[in-house]
């Protein structure tokens, strides 16, 4: 006797309906934090935005459209503090990505005691940025900073006030951002270098490839997509730092290193504009979906060309 089928010629598999069940049961526990933490939040701020929402109890909260976005479009220090944001994030994702893609290199070779050296490796990644900030504001403590006796000893100078130079703050505190941000970075690639087989090398050696030519044609198309996922987040992360730059300089001097979340955060907490740093918090968002959407563009099209 024949099984009766769907219009489609194969219905739906019993028990289908009570997997899905089970499948949406047991990611229920991981996606409602995501919902409650996360999603609900930014939908809250994004309303926030288009009100004229300020600290006070007594104070009505009034809809006022996009006037915080209007605002937003002439206020000349917030995209000062973009275009700030912006150099943060380059400067620290670029030289982190070169500086972690060698040391990965160097610690996937078989050395003595790499196993030590791959620990010493991840030690910022383990520290909290508030302490991070605390001990590099140490380092470059005018008076007896290790930096400044480093200078004087080699007889370099009677050093300087690293942090607080209007020429010095933003390069000091990108370093920081580099060396605190290396591990995770030496981490990911170095997975991907050691997924990468090993008779690939060893077939393009005996073919007479360099080192170079070695890199070029194995190693980095084995490890490039791991690059550019871990590319992205490291400058979606460095943009949107706020921790560390406020432990080392709270902005300052002067404005140098005032990164857009420092600019929303002392907008709603020192001067009470809840719906003004809302909407810069919008812009952020949108940039950040901008960047998302590039990169994921990238990746389809990437994949579509290696099919």
């Amino acid at each position: 006797m024949k099984r009766q089928s769907g219009a489609g010629g194969a219905g739906p598999r019993p028990g289908t309906a009570a997997r899905d069940r089970a499948v949406w049961f047991l990611v229920l526990p991981a996606l409602l934090p995501i919902l409650v933490l996360s999603v609900g939040p930014l939908l809250y701020g994004i309303a926030l935005a288009f009100t004229d929402a300020q600290s006070g109890r007594t104070r009505s909260t009034q809809w006022i459209g996009t006037l915080n976005f209007q605002d937003l479009l002439h206020d000349t220090l917030f995209w000062d503090s973009f275009r700030i944001g912006l150099i943060w994030a380059f400067g620290v994702t670029v030289p982190q990505f070169l500086l972690a893609l060698g040391l990965a290199l160097l610690l996937n070779q078989k050395l003595r005691l790499r196993w030590l050296a791959r620990a010493l490796a991840i030690i910022p990644w383990a520290m909290p940025e508030v302490v991070v900030g605390i001990m590099w504001r140490l380092v470059y403590n005018p008076d007896a900073g290790i930096l400044n006796e480093t200078l004087r000893d080699l007889g370099l100078g009677d050093g300087r006030d690293w942090l607080t130079g209007l020429a010095t703050a933003l390069p000091a505190v990108i370093l920081v951002g580099i060396w605190a941000g290396m591990p995770q970075t030496t981490v990911a690639l170095l997975a991907g270098l050691q997924n990468t087989p090993h008779e690939l090398h060893e077939a393009a050696a005996l073919d007479g490839a360099g080192a170079w030519r070695r890199f070029r044609t194995v190693t980095w198309p084995a490890i490039k997509p791991i690059a550019l996922a871990i590319t992205a987040l490291n400058f979606i992360w460095n943009f949107n730092s706020f921790a560390l730059v406020y432990v080392l300089t709270s902005g300052g001097p002067g404005g140098r290193t005032r990164l857009p979340m420092l600019f929303a955060y002392e907008e709603a907490f020192r001067y009470g504009q809840f719906g003004y740093a809302a909407a810069m918090g919008c812009v952020m968002v949108a940039v950040i979906s901008v960047i998302l959407a590039c990169y994921l563009v990238g990746r389809i099209s990437g994949g579509g060309e290696q099919r």
